[in-house]
């Protein structure tokens, strides 16, 4: 059952931390900056910033490169979805509008969600919100929520006997709840996390849970790095990722793993 994106991405203002989060004007579209492929583009890849940063920033980091580095044929559209689009309530349901539905008509092959941090929680409510509307997600460093749900899921033995309760429309009590339902049903879905890939540092504050989200993926599509919560992690784990996902991604031999990226695959 699709709810309503508005339900999911209201009650992600609890989700600040100490740290100062980028601004933005909701009363204007979403800020985006198309940066074209040089070759003819077969992929768009919507970029998703973190707590921190914001359109400018992504422009400053040079993401759009490093995707373009790696994946030639793909046209990038960095956007500023940043947390007071998330305050208003209506995040998901303005990307998909204001973004994933005028990409479509531009006739794509594949459209991708990249998201960082609280970009990465971002891309994974939206497939969440609509279901089957993009190919693939890279999440780098995604934020999952704290540290109860996760110690209630190991509690139970894991999330394949985790029993979450009666699904419900997603409140500010329980959207982490629905949010690890969620999760816990891709292994039930092995072409939806065909196309799934997730990198983080060793020495993240979040490791566990995003370790724990790591083990309903395909072997080789998790990558647990050396670094932080930060920038000088996410570029080589963007870069990583944009290896191994490449742009047949998604199809029945990209699912399969080879031996070198089975090694870095881990678990919670």
């Amino acid at each position: 059952m699709r709810l309503h994106p508005s339900a999911v991405f209201g009650p992600l203002v609890a989700l600040l931390l100490a740290a100062c989060s980028a601004g933005g004007d909701i009363t204007r579209p979403i800020p985006t900056r198309w940066v074209s492929a040089t070759q003819p583009p077969h992929r768009l890849v919507v970029m998703l910033p973190g707590r921190g940063d914001d359109l400018q920033s992504l422009g400053t980091r040079g993401i759009a490169q490093t995707i373009q580095q790696h994946w030639p044929d793909t046209d990038v559209v960095l956007t500023g979805l940043t947390m007071p689009f998330y305050r208003e309530g209506r995040a998901a349901e303005r990307l998909h509008e204001e973004v994933i539905v005028p990409a479509r008509r531009r006739h794509y092959d594949q459209i991708w969600l990249v998201g960082i941090s609280l970009g990465g929680m971002g891309a994974l409510l939206y497939d969440r919100s609509f279901p089957g509307d993009i190919d693939g997600m890279l999440l780098i460093s995604p934020y999952l929520g704290d540290k109860a749900i996760y110690r209630e899921i190991q509690a139970a033995g894991g999330l394949d006997r985790w029993r979450p309760g009666p699904v419900e429309t997603i409140s500010e009590a329980n959207y982490q709840r629905e949010l690890w339902r969620y999760i816990q049903h891709w292994s039930e879905t092995p072409e939806r996390t065909a196309s799934i890939w997730v990198a983080y540092g060793d020495k993240e504050r979040f490791r566990d849970r995003i370790a724990l989200l790591a083990t309903q993926l395909p072997p080789g599509h998790a990558f647990e790095l050396p670094g932080h919560h930060n920038w000088t992690l996410w570029q080589p784990a963007a870069t990583t990722l944009l290896e191994h996902a490449r742009p047949e991604a998604g199809s029945p031999e990209a699912a399969r793993p080879d031996a070198d990226q089975g090694k870095t695959r881990t678990g919670s």
